[in-house]
């Protein structure tokens, strides 16, 4: 599949059509988020000058070099995103962190917009230019951004972030059913030596291996990588668990310990009507046996060393209390 979201074809076609002038550029534009290139422009017939009266009365609004904004200079963050790729020039794909983005993988990112070309290109401050020929295969087209097919994305991205991070991004594909023609496993095998496949291979092997379940929030995703650092258990991540007819959603829990950990951040608990809930929902589980921990984001910075003691008393002190509550069960 081409990565240009308008084809040339596409562009000779508006070019030889009845709509001339303002309006092709404009129907043109629907189709890249408001946005229109100058070499585009230029195949469509309009010479340097046309474009620059264009500039001069406000019909367009340069955004990034060579791109304009048509009718206002207000654009959307998928329109950052296509402006970043079409200043990149033609086989230039949304890629890495903005692919994972829009795919939907990361909940944000600060930084550059990273595109993937065939040559080589001097980045610039919002945009962050990798060079890559990348077959057909690994590029496809998402909210009419050109952008690199999920399982190339996510292997971008190991290349600089850790396991926990791939692993984290590999259970939010699972999640949202982002599977493609090619799997990463293929990827691994087109790329061996490629750098992050080893990390790729590990996490492929921890979601397979592990307790299930989504990560959710960023304090969720730091936490992982605590966990492993002081050699604690994994719990699994959003679990349910069923008291008589209701159930109750959790952020970690260690099944067979009875321990429960909440992670408090101000995106997921920050409003009266959620502080409200969480107590709710603690006292049931603590009348149900549960043990209910409360961990923010400031004290796994602050004291996690202290965080990492406690809880491993709590993972070992309720482990032996369902196993002399199970024993008491079998001798009755």
């Amino acid at each position: 599949m081409s990565s240009e979201t308008v084809s040339e074809h596409d562009i000779d076609v508006l070019r030889r059509s009845r709509v001339h002038g303002d309006a092709a550029v404009a129907k043109l534009a629907e189709r890249q988020h408001g946005l229109v290139a100058r070499r585009q422009l230029i195949a469509m017939g309009l010479d340097r000058g046309a474009v620059a009266h264009r500039l001069a009365v406000g019909r367009l609004h340069e955004v990034a070099r060579g791109v304009y904004a048509v009718g206002h200079p207000r654009i959307s963050p998928l329109g950052r995103s296509m402006a970043a790729v079409l200043s990149s020039g033609r086989a230039a794909v949304l890629s890495h962190r903005a692919a994972a983005v829009l795919w939907g993988i990361l909940s944000s990112t600060s930084g550059p917009t990273d595109v993937t070309l065939p040559r080589k290109s001097t980045s610039s401050r919002s945009v962050r230019r990798h060079c890559a020929a990348l077959p057909p295969d690994e590029v496809t087209v998402c909210e009419e951004v050109p952008v690199t097919i999920v399982p190339r994305t996510v292997l971008d991205l190991a290349a600089a972030s850790s396991i926990d991070q791939v692993e984290v991004a590999i259970r939010q594909i699972e999640y949202l059913r982002l599977y493609d023609r090619l799997s990463l496993p293929d990827l691994i095998e087109r790329y061996p030596g490629r750098r992050g496949v080893a990390r790729v291979r590990a996490a492929l092997t921890r979601v397979e291996t592990l307790p299930a379940g989504r990560v959710r929030s960023p304090l969720e995703t730091k936490f992982l990588p605590f966990l492993r650092r002081y050699r604690l258990s994994r719990p699994r991540l959003n679990d349910w668990i069923v008291l008589g007819e209701r159930r109750y959603q959790v952020d970690c829990h260690w099944p067979g310990t009875g321990q429960v950990v909440e992670l408090d951040s101000w995106q997921a608990h920050g409003t009266r009507t959620a502080f409200r809930e969480d107590r709710v929902r603690d006292r049931v589980l603590r009348a149900a046996g549960y043990e209910v921990t409360r961990i923010s984001w400031a004290a796994l910075d602050d004291e996690p060393e202290a965080i990492a003691s406690d809880l491993r008393q709590l993972l070992d002190s309720g482990r032996a209390w369902r196993r002399k509550r199970r024993d008491r069960a079998l001798s009755a």
